[in-house]
């Protein structure tokens, strides 16, 4: 098993959650628009046998990706806790709650704000980073992402094959990238991975 039972609890009432809620909500801003549960594990597996230990989330919602990443953080025994950005206060709150519940809430630091504006000010270096917000600004952040991304480092983005037009300059911007190598893997939505090794 990937998980602890209690956090495996946790995310199930929240996949539960979010389907009902995205089912009736027609406000694409209310919705939560969570990671599939296949997408989420390939996403935890990843970070977890690279041992990744510095790791930025663009794009929290309530926190179901942001739950699997730090449950990876913390089976690797990362000491730097989890940067996740999330544009809406109140889905960042919902986030907070839910991590709490999980007992995970030590190992994120969550920042709310406009995910480029808030990636300029970032330190890092980050040596992993979860792509899941607006596809279209998210060549301007891999770019100020770039001079704080450690040598080896891996890049995913969710939403691959959903929305190909959306994200193919984020697509374009990864393969122009010296050092890189990328795939997509047809899980959920799909989901680009790059890594330089």
């Amino acid at each position: 098993m990937l998980l602890d039972d209690s956090v495996d609890r946790v995310l199930r009432d929240l996949e539960s959650y979010g389907r009902d809620n995205d089912a009736r909500e027609g406000d694409r801003a209310r919705k939560m628009l969570n990671l599939e549960r296949e997408t989420a594990e390939l996403l935890h597996i990843l970070v977890r046998s690279g041992r990744r230990r510095r790791v930025l989330e663009i794009g929290t919602s309530n926190g179901v990706s942001t739950l699997w990443l730090a449950a990876a953080l913390q089976a690797v025994g990362a000491t730097d806790p989890l940067t996740s950005i999330e544009r809406d206060p109140g889905k960042s709150a919902q986030a907070a709650t839910n991590l709490e519940r999980a007992g995970l809430a030590s190992r994120v630091n969550l920042l709310v704000g406009d995910a480029t504006e808030t990636v300029a000010g970032l330190d890092g270096p980050f040596d992993c980073v979860f792509f899941d917000a607006d596809r279209w600004s998210a060549p301007e952040q891999l770019r100020l992402l770039l001079p704080k991304l450690e040598p080896d480092c891996l890049l995913l983005a969710d939403n691959a094959l959903s929305h190909p037009q959306e994200i193919a300059g984020y697509i374009a911007a990864v393969d122009a990238l010296p050092g890189f190598g990328s795939t997509i893997f047809p899980v959920g939505k799909g989901l680009h991975v790059a890594c330089r090794p």
